[in-house]
């Protein structure tokens, strides 16, 4: 490059600068290696001479194109793909060929128009060689202005129309060339043919490019001897385009503009992948709240369903207590005075009338509160697995293939499977009687812990039995006082309200237990269905929230560069 003035420099150091900082963020972000590779290079070429990109379908005459620039028979032409590689010729005391990568060809001819700039040949654009066009699409991020080859016979293929809309993608400057003029009929129909392209590169890039019709095959002849050729060739307009268009200054500006178009392109390309996956996890994001929410409305009406049905076991104790005074009314009188002599025969009808059916009774109460805890917890299970299947429907059916690069897709479709598999094996694995039995089991041990008994082999109606008969063996033993005053008016009635009282005190403290026991062990078992949904989702969850952190903060990096490059644009175009 010429010696910069202080604006240059400044512009020089603050690309650097800008287009680094790209970089980084595009390692950051996992981006493509041949995007990371372009930015590089794009970079590299801030320090090389002016690159000059011939590019075109293989039939085109690029090769003829750049013989006849140079004025003579430099390259191999020819009516077949013959170019597999990309050749960059540069100024050379002595004509030279070197390869100096896979696929390019350094040539160094003595012509004085190369001094200062270097061409670019690439292969064919169009599919016959699919090698060729990659090449070729490789290339085109390095260059600071292309020359785009099309055919009088053909132009504007389908082929040219697609591989021209990738150049203007990463934002170069074009130039297109219609070649083989000569076999046109007449003046009328090369302006066919220029208003054809004209209108059809506008439509594609938004703007009219300079357009120059040219005969390639007789500018070379005129240069090799042949000056009758020249006039009708229509090359010197081009000639004085490219030497007047590229003078120092305007060499300096494009080569400026390279990589800030190379730059911008990047940042548009993964700031739409990033608001794709941005997108995306956003509606994970709600699928996981619309998760959480139908976990929150699943405690909060277990728990009031459990405070319904626990109402039904105490109902129970309230009709055991309210058998109890009856019973202590009807036997405690003077009339059965002979019968109080008797402890065993008042236990036995104590169990009978007070106690009666109810530890059955409150064994079935709790089993259908087991029951209706399995059912709930293989619900709420099916409830995930509709929520993830629905989920990754609605995903498979969009476009994504243009999540761009990366570990996004694969982790985050790794983690909704393993999810996915793990709701599927519990709902098709879900044992609810082996549920239920774990369930009663626990709720056995810990009524049996909190009244101190060994609860072993037997049930919880065994163990309501056990408590019941305490209460009936504590309350009935007071009666053994009554034999001291058989017939006394006042004793009686004493011990009658004293057995009532006590019979009060010990069925509520029977009550409270009960009840205070398996709420808390219901309360757990409810807590544990919750947290094993949630154990199950929490990789999933907290992918979603740090990719959705991770995405934002290099969206947010990607906008500064993007504003940082614009600036730069706006400055390098008014130099």
């Amino acid at each position: 490059m010429q010696i910069l003035t202080d604006l240059q420099e400044q512009m020089l150091k603050d690309e650097r600068r800008v287009l680094n900082d790209l970089r980084v963020a595009l390692a950051r972000f996992d981006a493509d290696s041949s995007d990371c590779q372009a930015l590089a290079e794009s970079i590299l070429q801030l320090e090389e001479l002016f690159l000059l990109v011939i590019v075109g379908e293989f039939n085109a005459g690029k090769s003829a194109f750049i013989n006849a620039l140079l004025g003579n028979r430099l390259l191999e032409e020819g009516v077949t793909p013959t170019t597999n590689q990309i050749n960059i010729l540069r100024y050379g005391n002595d004509a030279q060929r070197n390869l100096i990568k896979e696929n390019q060809l350094l040539i160094t001819l003595p012509v004085e128009w190369l001094a200062e700039i270097s061409i670019v040949d690439t292969p064919g654009t169009n599919a016959i060689i699919r090698s060729h066009e990659a090449i070729t699409s490789e290339f085109i991020p390095r260059s600071d202005l292309v020359l785009f080859i099309t055919s009088a016979d053909r132009p504007f293929t389908e082929s040219e129309r697609q591989f021209l809309e990738r150049i203007r993608d990463w934002g170069k400057k074009v130039v297109i060339v219609i070649n083989k003029i000569d076999i046109l009929q007449n003046e009328t129909e090369i302006q066919q043919v220029i208003e054809f392209v004209a209108e059809n590169a506008h439509s594609l890039l938004g703007l009219t490019p300079e357009i120059f019709p040219v005969s390639a095959r007789q500018a070379l002849r005129a240069k090799l001897g042949e000056p009758e050729f020249w006039d009708v060739s229509r090359f010197e307009k081009l000639e004085d385009y490219i030497r007047n268009t590229l003078d120092e200054q305007s060499r300096i500006r494009f080569k400026l503009m390279n990589p800030i178009g190379v730059g911008r392109h990047l940042t548009e390309r993964y700031l739409s992948i990033a608001d794709a996956r941005l997108e995306t996890l956003r509606d994970d994001t709600q699928m996981i709240k619309d998760v959480d929410a139908e976990l929150a409305l699943y405690r909060e009406d277990m728990q009031r369903d459990f405070s319904f049905r626990m109402a039904d076991v105490e109902n129970l104790l309230y009709e055991m207590e309210k058998r109890g005074l009856e019973f202590f009314d009807e036997t405690f009188r003077l009339a059965r005075v002979l019968d109080l002599f008797s402890k065993d025969r008042i236990r036995l009808e104590f169990e009978k009338k007070v106690v009666a059916n109810a530890p059955d009774a409150i064994d079935q109460k709790v089993h259908e509160m087991i029951d209706w805890l399995v059912e709930s917890d293989l619900r709420q299970w099916q409830a995930v697995k509709h929520h993830l299947s629905e989920r990754q429907r609605a995903y498979q059916d969009r476009i994504v293939g243009d999540l761009g690069p990366g570990n996004f897709s694969y982790d985050r479709e790794r983690l909704m499977d393993a999810v996915g598999r793990e709701a599927q094996r519990v709902v098709e694995t879900y044992d609810k009687g082996a549920e239920a039995q774990a369930i009663a089991a626990g709720a056995q041990e810990a009524v049996a812990a909190s009244a101190v008994l060994g609860a072993g082999a037997i049930g919880l109606g065994a163990l309501v039995t056990i408590l019941a008969s305490t209460v009936a063996a504590d309350v009935t033993g007071i009666l053994m006082a009554t034999f001291i005053a058989a017939l006394g008016f006042v004793i009686i009635p004493a011990k009658r309200r004293m057995a009532k009282k006590e019979m009060s005190e010990k069925i509520s403290a029977l009550r409270a237990q009960l009840v205070t026991t398996l709420g808390n062990q219901f309360q757990k078992e409810i807590s544990r269905s919750v947290e094993n949904i949630q154990n199950a989702i929490t990789p999933y969850t907290r992918f979603v929230r740090a990719e959705e952190g991770k995405l934002n903060e290099m969206r947010s990096s990607f906008e500064e560069s993007q504003l940082e490059l614009s600036r730069l644009k706006q400055v390098i175009e008014s130099m």
